[in-house]
């Protein structure tokens, strides 16, 4: 029970890797939040976690309607006072495509869900994590981010972009008690994988469920990293 007691919002948190990170750290004995937009994929999860002795509670949430960010942060003070744990496993392929081909909503999305949720995520629930003694954010990202691979334009670019930013919020808060870090889980067999390689042999591929390891060490109160990336 390495997470009892805790606090845990994870995003992503109804399928993939989101919802094996959110079942990990409940069996762990954490307290867990679900994000995620579809309500019956989150009361799946839940079914699993509740059945497992675990706890959740749910919040169906569009994370590009940034506002609702906000009214969940607002909602969260007043029943938990605090957060432990944010863990953001949520994301958007968008499509592969040249660089000078996407269309603009598609653009808009990806770099929305991949990038400025987080920002706004981190906007509205630092207090938050602040008001644990203990605050960990740990964000997920992808070797893309690192690559010039053609026609992961979007993708690449969103997650570069979280890298940067997340590195950035960590040096902001090397003064303080919040621990703040990346994961690279590596190839996964999830439906975002299986889109960009519809052919791929998925019999290769580790699944979700072991890759949650790193997300709980890093999410544990003991941890000392921070500003580091996890691959």
């Amino acid at each position: 029970m390495r997470l009892e007691g805790r606090i845990a919002l994870v995003t992503g948190a109804s399928r993939g890797l989101g919802a094996a990170v959110a079942k990990r750290y409940a069996a762990e004995g954490a307290q867990v939040i679900l994000v995620a937009r579809k309500r019956e994929k989150l009361e799946q999860v839940d079914d699993a976690i509740q059945k497992a002795g675990g706890q959740a509670t749910l919040v169906p949430l569009n994370l590009r309607e940034f506002d609702q960010i906000d009214q969940m942060a607002a909602a969260l003070r007043q029943r938990f006072g605090r957060i432990d744990i944010l863990t953001s496993c949520a994301a958007a392929l968008g499509n592969l495509a040249p660089v000078g081909h996407y269309d603009v909503p598609l653009w808009q999305e990806v770099m929305e869900v991949n990038c400025t949720a987080n920002w706004r995520l981190i906007r509205a629930l630092a207090p938050l994590l602040h008001a644990s003694p203990t605050g960990r954010a740990i964000f997920t990202t992808c070797a893309a981010a690192r690559e010039a691979t053609p026609f992961w334009g979007a993708y690449a670019a969103s997650k570069a972009a979280l890298e940067s930013m997340v590195r950035i919020y960590a040096a902001e808060n090397i003064q303080s008690s919040l621990r703040v870090n990346l994961v690279d889980p590596g190839p996964l067999g999830t439906e975002l994988r299986f889109a960009a390689f519809p052919f791929e042999d998925r019999t290769v591929l580790k699944s979700p469920d072991d890759a949650t390891e790193a997300f709980v060490t890093l999410a544990e109160a003991g941890c000392t990293q921070h500003g580091a990336l996890i691959a």
